[in-house]
């Protein structure tokens, strides 16, 4: 009688890990969503402005559906488009990007790169990600420049450690950016110093939400700091949250709006629209971009 029931609790476990399973990669991986916060850096009676962040797209030839939902959040009418990076995951991607955003670029925007812009997948193991001095493997290199000609080419703001001043939704928009600190890419010395007083609003881009380049941004008086790379934890348990972040970052700030501790800066980490292509699940964690209004303090 005990095996018996030994045997039935193993096997009822087995099929709901396998349901689990087909959950997260077949059902919620492609649960597209759209945030929405209200970011109140903006001074007294200024008009919203809004942002559409986008993240970790690992974007594949064939991944039609998601492409096809990002060329549609050019209906939400964004004001300013900014890519935190990790927006290919193969070496004939980069016409999918431009199928995904071609919709947007005509719209004001700035863009950073991520590590997986660069070099391509390998097998990696997910229990890899809770040991945080793993070494990092490379994969195939990717057609960088090619998606950098696009994306600027468009007249975006390539933010990869720069700085620049733009025009959006009628605003001065300052943006500050640097390049993937996950890698060591990141030079936040060539383009630090005070935010300007004289725009309408500062905004600073990385890919991977590393605390100390995100004090160093609101300790230069960046009003929104905007990141992406943690896949928002990509599996994540009800009441408890993103497991790892794979990044300096505390897990219970893994997505979504936060205040950055200790300074009147605002962080948004986007869970990202995709997955490592050797890990195709999401739990309790579906893809996202975000809309981000900026409204009066």
């Amino acid at each position: 009688m005990r095996s018996k029931t030994v045997r039935r609790l193993a096997v009822g476990t087995a099929a709901a890990g396998a349901a689990t399973f087909a959950y997260a990669s077949l059902v919620e991986r492609n649960m597209f969503t759209l945030r929405r916060f209200d970011v109140p850096v903006l001074a007294p009676d200024a008009e919203p402005l809004r942002v559409l962040h986008l993240s970790d797209f690992h974007l594949t030839p064939g991944q039609h559906r998601k492409q096809r939902w990002i060329a549609e959040l050019a209906g939400t009418d964004p004001d300013l488009v900014v890519v935190t990076g990790d927006t290919m995951a193969h070496v004939d991607a980069v016409p999918a990007v431009v199928r995904a955003l071609t919709p947007l670029l005509d719209r004001p925007g700035a863009f950073v790169f991520g590590s997986n812009d660069y070099r391509g997948p390998v097998f990696k193991n997910p229990f890899g990600y809770f040991n945080r001095d793993k070494p990092y493997v490379q994969g195939a290199v990717l057609p960088t420049e090619e998606l950098r000609d696009v994306l600027a080419g468009s007249g975006w703001a390539d933010l990869n450690n720069a700085r620049t001043t733009i025009k959006a939704g009628g605003r001065t928009v300052e943006l500050v950016g640097v390049d993937d600190p996950h890698v060591g890419r990141d030079d936040y010395d060539s383009v630090a110093g005070p935010a300007s007083a004289d725009v309408d609003v500062r905004i600073g881009l990385t890919h991977s939400p590393e605390p100390a380049l995100l004090d160093r941004m609101a300790d230069d008086g960046f009003d929104l700091l905007l990141a992406g790379h943690t896949h928002g934890g990509q599996v994540a348990l009800p009441f408890f949250g993103a497991l790892v972040t794979n990044c300096g970052l505390d897990r219970r700030m893994a997505k979504g709006l936060h205040r950055w501790p200790y300074s009147s800066a605002f962080l948004h980490v986007s869970a990202g629209l995709g997955t490592h292509p050797t890990a195709p699940v999401r739990f309790a964690c579906p893809p996202e971009a975000s809309i981000l209004t900026l409204i009066p303090r």
